[in-house]
């Protein structure tokens, strides 16, 4: 193991911890990471507790061929083998059952930034339509085209994925998403929600990821809680 897979690894088993211990996962979802350099990815294995070690990260194939680890490879693996294949530029995916941000894909109501933090997803929160768990191929290119472009997107009826360009950065689309969700619905039960306006948040972003800070802050929190 080189020293860049260890620290992947590292990095995804405190970012898992993180999010279990703050209710995101909850026995529901799971962590991927690209291994540099090769078409393979770290995987959390199915089932897997507060409790993980690095033997509890599976080694997958864009295929979906497990190649180490102990345990099984989720069944909605495609999700993730397949946002690599369509997006080079992604390294880290986090898919979970938010409860905030999945309750506005079964609402009339869209979600947009109502939030700073959430002006992160300014460009868009697209919503994959089927919310059939994502067990196969063909479901999983479906929702790479859903996702486009995009930092992250909401699965009707189910859940969300959230991408970056490093664990650091997944972790903290997790951590935004679902922060900005909650807020939009505190708004909407207090009456008519004041959505950011799109030019301002659109600038905003801009911003926000030209700075870093959201990713430096959210990640000292991840240290912060783990150690």
């Amino acid at each position: 193991m080189n020293a860049d897979e260890k620290e992947l690894r590292t990095k995804m088993l405190k970012g898992w911890r993180f999010l279990y211990q703050r209710g995101f996962i909850e026995g529901f979802g799971h962590i991927s990471g690209r291994l540099p350099g090769s078409k393979t990815f770290l995987l959390t294995r199915h089932s897997l507790g507060l409790k993980a070690a690095s033997s509890d990260l599976i080694t997958v194939d864009l295929d979906g061929h497990k190649l180490a680890g102990r345990g099984d490879i989720p069944g909605e693996y495609p999700i993730h083998s397949e946002i690599f294949r369509a997006r080079p530029d992604i390294c880290s995916i986090i898919h979970y059952h938010g409860m905030h941000a999945t309750a506005f894909t079964t609402s009339e109501i869209k979600l947009k930034p109502i939030h700073i933090m959430g002006t992160i997803f300014a460009d868009g929160l697209p919503v994959y339509p089927d919310p059939r768990l994502v067990q196969n191929k063909l479901r999983g290119e479906a929702l790479a085209q859903t996702l486009g472009t995009h930092r992250a997107a909401l699965l009707r009826a189910h859940g969300v994925v959230v991408t970056g360009g490093s664990v650091e950065q997944a972790i903290t689309a997790a951590f935004m998403i679902e922060e900005n969700a909650h807020r939009a619905f505190i708004a909407c039960a207090m009456g008519k929600p004041i959505w950011i306006d799109d030019n301002l948040a659109l600038d905003a972003m801009g911003e926000l990821l030209k700075s870093g800070g959201p990713f430096r802050r959210v990640w000292a929190m991840v240290e912060g809680e783990t150690k």
